[in-house]
């Protein structure tokens, strides 16, 4: 897989991902897209530009990164990508900090429920360890390229253990 961001952006460089409590329309998807690249384009840190990128995967991640090679971004720097996603969720009414939702592959869509509606997909079946699940808790860029889809049983949601607790999975 190539990189899902700015392939010319370190790899060390910092991402931030928020997943959407819905996928966005095609129409919402093309604004959000628009208001990424003008945050993007006016992101700084003590008054200096950072050197950034965002993007919008499956109509559901917003993923920020900034490379922290010539401008360290701070806290100010931040909050304000976090202020810039609530107020886009607030415009779109949906939630971009849910940090329990799962995302995983089901064929070729995308699909997203609650921790808990995963683990009793697991119970009955519906999804099981080889199941491609998104790491929206990546990090940096060279975590994202290499671990962006993996195997739930590789997956942060099987290291917390509670989602395999009793239902026979073997990992």
């Amino acid at each position: 897989m190539g990189s899902l961001i700015n392939k010319n952006m370190s790899p060390a460089s910092r991402v931030w991902i928020y997943h959407s409590s819905r996928v966005l329309t095609e129409t919402e998807a093309a604004t959000v897209k628009q208001h990424i690249n003008a945050f993007v384009n006016q992101w700084t840190a003590h008054k200096l530009e950072v050197t950034g990128f965002g993007t919008l995967l499956h109509n559901r991640f917003v993923i920020l990164a900034a490379d922290e090679t010539n401008v360290g971004v701070s806290g100010c720097s931040v909050d304000s990508s976090v202020r810039f996603i609530r107020e886009l969720g607030q415009q779109l009414n949906v939630n971009f900090f849910d940090r329990w939702l799962v995302a995983y592959k089901k064929g070729e869509e995308v699909v997203s429920c609650s921790r808990d509606e995963f683990e009793k997909l697991l119970q009955t079946g519906g999804v099981d360890e080889n199941t491609i699940v998104y790491n929206t808790l990546a990090q940096t860029k060279a975590e994202l390229d290499a671990r962006w889809e993996l195997p739930y049983k590789d997956s942060w949601l099987a290291k917390l253990g509670a989602a395999t607790a009793g239902f026979g999975l073997k990992l």
